[in-house]
C-alpha cells in the first residue's frame, strides 16, 4: 500500500507558514493545485484550518526543507515510517456489532426465503454469522424460530445493497440453468412431419349413416309388447 500525506491542506497551511517553500514545491508535496496554495497563502482559503506540523508526524525531515528551500527544484519526499503495520486482512464472518446482533436471525430468514439461491458461506459473509446458525433457520430447529420474522439486512444495517447484489449476481452464475421438458412437448419425427406437409392423398370417405327404417322400429316394438303380454299368468 503505498504511503500517503496526512492531512494534505492542513500540512499545506503550516508549510505556508513556517517554510520558505515555493507554491508549487507546496502544491507538489500535498498533492494541490498551486492556485490553491496562493489562495491559502492570501488567506483567501482554509482559514479555519488548523497547520499540521509535518515533521512531527514524521512525514517530512527538516533537512528535506531545507533542500527544498536551497533549491526551488527541489521536489519534496515524504520520510519512509518508522513503523510498518501490515495490513490485515479480514477473513471469516463479518463483524457485526453487538447492538445489531440480536437483529441477525431475522435477516438470516430473510435472505433464505427471498434468495434461495444464495450459499451459506455468502450468507455468512453478507450478515456475519456461522453456518451452523443458517441451518438452524433453515429448518427451523431454532431456539426462536417462532419469534423470529424476516427482515432485509440492507434496511437493518447489516451489509450495503452493493454486497447483496454482488452476492446475488455470483450465486445466480454459479447456479445452473434448470430446463425442465414436459412430456408432451416433444417433437414429432422427420417422417411424420413431412408425411403431414405432402400427403396429398384426399381424404377417407366417412361412412354414410343407415337410414332409420320406421317400420322396422314400429314392428320390434309390437313383438316386445307381445311377448310382455304372454309372459302375464292367467
Amino acid at each position: 500500500m503505498s504511503q500517503q500525506l496526512l492531512m494534505p491542506k492542513a500540512t499545506a497551511v503550516w508549510l505556508v507558514d513556517n517554510t520558505a517553500l515555493t507554491f508549487d514545491q507546496i502544491a507538489q508535496f500535498c498533492k494541490l493545485h498551486p492556485l490553491e496554495v496562493k489562495a491559502i497563502a492570501d488567506g483567501e482559503s482554509a482559514q479555519g484550518i488548523k497547520g499540521l506540523d509535518p515533521i512531527q508526524t514524521g512525514q517530512l525531515s527538516r533537512d528535506e526543507i531545507a533542500a527544498g528551500e536551497s533549491d526551488s527544484g527541489h521536489k519534496l519526499k515524504l520520510s519512509n515510517p518508522k513503523v510498518h503495520v501490515p495490513e490485515l486482512k479480514r477473513k471469516g464472518p463479518r463483524y457485526t456489532p453487538v447492538s445489531k446482533r440480536q437483529d441477525r436471525p431475522n435477516a438470516i430468514l430473510w435472505l433464505v426465503r427471498n434468495h434461495p439461491e444464495l450459499r451459506d458461506a455468502q450468507i455468512s459473509r453478507l450478515v456475519g454469522t456461522t453456518k451452523s446458525t443458517i441451518e438452524q433457520i433453515r429448518n427451523r430447529t431454532h431456539w426462536n424460530s417462532a419469534n423470529l420474522t424476516p427482515l432485509d439486512p440492507v434496511t437493518l444495517g447489516l451489509c450495503t445493497q452493493i454486497d447483496l447484489d454482488l452476492e446475488v449476481e455470483k450465486a445466480a452464475r454459479e447456479r445452473p440453468s434448470e430446463v425442465v421438458a414436459k412430456p408432451d412437448d416433444t417433437l414429432l419425427p422427420a417422417q411424420e412431419t413431412e408425411k403431414m406437409v405432402f400427403d396429398t392423398s384426399p381424404p377417407a370417405p366417412k361412412e354414410e349413416e343407415k337410414e332409420i327404417d320406421a317400420d322396422a322400429v314400429f314392428a320390434k316394438l309390437s313383438s316386445l309388447k307381445s311377448d310382455k303380454s304372454d309372459e302375464q299368468p292367467e
